[in-house]
């Protein structure tokens, strides 16, 4: 995983899950050249994380199948 500082200064086009309400806060993702950008939806200039395509595969298909619950 590598860190930027400023999500919105990459060349991406950002998405939201579509299940997502465009007012909620959501995480948004990425492809950024050969990489997956995750950022805050709320803080769209904040940090963005980028990771390997399968960690964000992996993390993605845990939360599908209940290993990851939101804390609160």
């Amino acid at each position: 995983m590598t860190f930027h500082p400023t999500a919105s200064a990459l060349p991406v086009t950002w998405t939201k899950a579509s299940a997502s309400n465009p007012n909620d806060d959501c995480v948004e993702l990425a492809r950024c050249d050969g990489t997956v950008a995750v950022r805050d939806s709320k803080d769209p200039d904040g940090p963005a994380h980028v990771h390997r395509p399968g960690a964000v595969g992996a993390f993605l298909a845990a939360i599908a199948v209940g290993q990851l619950v939101p804390v609160v």
